[in-house]
């Protein structure tokens, strides 16, 4: 077992040894503090199913925790809506917060063994930023994880994978993500 408080993640290691001085020296920062980071990644899934079958929720939310190394959250309706079947605080979906090290694992996870699994694989889009320097991109299967049994899985989801940086315009966040190595197409 490994020895948390000398453990670091990788990419967190890698962003305060190389990265840092490689967006300073780019973005030709005064402050250290002005330098762009990652402030939380935020896992959601949307289980359509839902309104037939709430025990696929449930199943949603144990996959999501495999994932994510930490407890999914379930999701409820808001509202009634009647044209869709959905009833006021019927689960409906599941999400995980990560910060700190799991968030540095996980985008480490993302990026060098889960997105080369993905079928046709050709990079992320470059302009699924917000305007504020986040990143938001979506999986069609959740299999692509390794944490996921294949042969367990009774239902392929899809998931949104939310990036968000303190970075304050699209150009800086985008660097930033470059420097982790995240495969842009564009």
């Amino acid at each position: 077992m490994l020895d948390q408080a000398k453990y670091t993640p990788r990419y967190k290691a890698m962003y305060h040894s190389t990265i840092r001085a490689a967006m300073k020296t780019e973005f030709g920062y005064k402050n250290d503090m002005q330098i762009p980071r990652l402030d939380k990644i935020v896992l959601n899934m949307g289980v359509g199913e839902a309104v037939k079958d709430t025990k696929k929720v449930k199943t949603a939310a144990e996959e999501l925790t495999a994932i994510a190394g930490q407890k999914a959250v379930i999701t409820h309706a808001k509202k009634s809506i009647a044209g869709f079947r959905v009833r006021e605080l019927m689960p409906l979906g599941c999400k995980v917060t990560l910060r700190g090290d799991r968030m540095y694992e996980f985008l480490d996870r993302l990026i060098t063994i889960a997105l080369p699994r993905v079928r046709d694989f050709r990079g992320v889009k470059g302009t699924s930023f917000d305007g504020n320097g986040n990143f938001a991109m979506g999986l069609k299967e959740q299999i692509v994880f390794p944490e996921i049994n294949f042969d367990k899985v009774d239902e392929i989801l899809g998931m949104d994978i939310i990036i968000c940086t303190n970075a304050t315009n699209d150009a800086e966040a985008k660097a930033l993500l470059k420097h982790f190595n995240m495969p842009f197409t564009s």
